[in-house]
């Protein structure tokens, strides 16, 4: 029996999956966030370290010490070379840790490091091909063909990219609000929508919370159920707005199938985040304008978590040995 590790690091926690090589989930942990760019390199690997060790400890079913043949890290803002390189030491870092009740194999250790982008997809459809549709804070889409080919599209991060996210449906929410109160555009009830939720005297009271309370991304982002709700309310420009984020994300969905796909190829989609739990049916607007343009293509919501996924590239790993 051979046991592999899959980890799904983020920005607000890191989750941790033991799996045997039938794909059987033994034990799982969780402990904080680990991307290293963001907390250090000593916090991510102890957060790592933290998740592997509670997922070993469930597994009370077999023996303490395990051997490990394979580990798959499925970490957040891992692109560059010299991300894979820092990831490659904490490895090393894991691999003499005095605390896993671990034995990690040695000549035929597998270790595979990738965007957390793509263990979603292979968590969510449950293998390595298709195209993920990640919409949360911000967005990715990510796409792998029967040949290994891999196309992305966005993920630039919230002043570069990020179209169709909570952050941006937010931001366009707050700014036609005001461009209503300006007179410059129809009226909206997301005046009183903004003015209500944040118990603003005037919508002008936008800039005091937005410039000189310094909110962040996430904050921000977490004014996009309003602007949701207008839209399911039937507000005019509320539902602009969400159309205009469901056509970013046709658009970069598309190119992802253009690039790398052959033309009327069976494939599915799986559509992960927040924003497709949205009342005004983000998701049947996204759904249906794609199938009009790619008719074999499903659309779904995950199958399973990421860090499965992670746990199934890396026994990957080993059949490709």
């Amino acid at each position: 029996m051979s046991y592999v590790l899959g980890i799904d690091g983020g920005g607000s926690k890191t989750v941790c999956v033991l799996m045997d090589d039938s794909h059987q989930v033994l034990g799982c942990g969780e402990a904080g966030p680990s991307n290293y760019q963001s907390i250090g390199i000593e916090a991510t690997l102890q957060s790592i370290e933290s998740a592997i060790y509670s997922a070993v400890n469930e597994a009370v079913e077999i023996t303490k010490f395990i051997r490990i043949e394979a580990i798959c890290l499925g970490l957040a803002g891992i692109s560059r070379l010299a991300d894979i390189e820092v990831v490659k030491g904490l490895v090393k870092k894991l691999q003499n840790s005095q605390v896993l009740p671990i034995i990690w194999a040695l000549q035929s250790f597998s270790i595979v490091i990738c965007n957390d982008a793509l263990i979603a997809l292979v968590g969510g459809i449950g293998h390595n091909v298709g195209i993920v549709v990640a919409v949360g804070t911000g967005s990715i889409v990510l796409g792998r063909n029967h040949q290994g080919n891999t196309k992305r599209v966005g993920g630039w991060g919230y002043i570069l990219g990020d179209e169709g996210s909570a952050y941006k449906i937010a931001v366009a929410g707050m700014q036609a609000a005001l461009k209503a109160y300006d007179g410059r555009e129809i009226a909206t009830s997301l005046v009183e929508s903004f003015k209500q939720h944040l118990n603003l005297t005037n919508i002008e009271d936008l800039i005091e919370v937005i410039y000189r309370r310094r909110w962040g991304v996430k904050q921000i982002a977490a004014l996009a159920p309003i602007v949701d709700l207008a839209a399911a309310e039937g507000d005019k420009v509320a539902n602009i707005i969400i159309d205009d984020a469901v056509k970013e994300l046709v658009k970069a969905t598309s190119t992802v199938i253009d690039t790398i796909f052959i033309p009327g190829s069976v494939l599915e989609v799986v559509t992960i985040g927040s924003v497709w739990q949205g009342r005004a049916k983000i998701h049947n607007r996204f759904a249906t304008s794609i199938i009009q343009k790619f008719p074999n293509v499903k659309v779904i919501f995950p199958r399973y978590e990421p860090a499965y996924g992670a746990g199934l590239l890396a026994l990957q790993s080993l059949d490709a040995k």
